[in-house]
């Protein structure tokens, strides 16, 4: 007998079972990934019609809740709200079950929701979608999702939870992952405001938005590296550290900038609160230093 008769092939691991409860925009797409990689997922939701679909895909459809709970160990919750979470969960029995919320919410609710699981004999991970349904799915897409809560839980479902993207665990703090979401979305929320600001400025002139919008994503992309000496000043402690544009500089280019808006009959209200907190912290003697420093004066304890 040859040494390739007595080889054995190791057995293909079997896809994981799972229920999804929501099938929004974004619980429908999580479904498809998953079940185009195999995986047996059971399927509920509030409005049943929204989860028929699905079945014509291979997904099992659970008349109520608590029946796809008791369907899967790994229970995977994508609805509109922390309150929506627990009105779905409240009659199911959670004892043994490993509960992943995909609902967004606060810091505050992720370690609330946390403990509501635990107490009910679940393991339990919160989580943070850094996506839009239509890149779920798709490879290169950018997206992934935040995780943070039972290591245990994480470990063992990783291969599972990135099937549909990137993962990535940011501690056991089941808080965590709500927290780097929203302050992400903060960032975002921030760029947007000045992206509007920006169109606002030239779309009375001949100048086509379209031609502009290049310089504009370039520029940013440009300027995006910049929080990485931000993190470098705020964890030394040192705000005068490598600093480019100091905080006297910047406040005087502001005035430049709100003389334009009004040259152009644009209003400055999307930058004017930011340039009112670094004026503050210029007026408390920090005019030679960066303007990271400004953020004491955010802390509201």
């Amino acid at each position: 007998m040859t040494d390739n008769a007595l080889a054995t092939t190791a057995p293909t691991p079997t896809p994981t079972p799972l229920t999804l409860l929501g099938t929004g925009a974004m619980g429908t797409a999580l479904a498809r990934a998953w079940l185009a990689a195999g995986h047996p997922v059971t399927v509920w939701n509030r409005t049943s019609a929204r989860a028929e679909p699905l079945a014509a895909e291979g997904a099992t459809v659970a008349a109520s809740a608590a029946e796809a709970v008791a369907a899967s160990r790994l229970v995977v919750v994508c609805l509109l709200d922390d309150a929506s979470v627990g009105e779905a969960l409240d009659g199911a029995d959670l004892s043994g079950r490993d509960v992943v919320n995909l609902t967004t919410g606060t810091p505050a609710e992720g370690r609330a929701r946390a403990a509501w699981a635990e107490a009910r004999g679940a393991r339990f991970l919160d989580a943070g979608i850094m996506a839009v349904p239509p890149m779920v799915g798709e490879p290169g897409s950018g997206a992934y999702v935040l995780y943070s809560g039972s290591p245990g839980l994480f470990e063992e479902h990783g291969e599972t939870l990135a099937v549909p993207t990137a993962t990535r665990y940011v501690g056991a703090d089941p808080g965590f992952a709500a927290l780097h979401d929203v302050a992400l979305l903060s960032a975002m929320s921030g760029m947007f405001a000045g992206v509007l600001h920006a169109f606002a400025l030239i779309r009375k002139e001949g100048i086509a938005p379209k031609d502009f919008a290049p310089l504009l994503v370039s520029w940013l992309g440009a300027m995006a590296p910049a929080a990485h000496m931000t993190a470098d000043q705020l964890q030394s402690g040192d705000y005068g550290k490598d600093v480019v544009s100091n905080l006297a500089m910047q406040v005087a280019a502001n005035a430049t900038l709100l003389a334009t808006a009004e040259e152009q009959g644009v209003s400055a209200e999307l930058l004017t609160p930011y340039m009112s907190l670094l004026e503050r912290w210029l007026a408390a003697g920090h005019g030679d230093e960066d303007i990271t420093g400004a953020v004491e004066l955010l802390d509201l304890n």
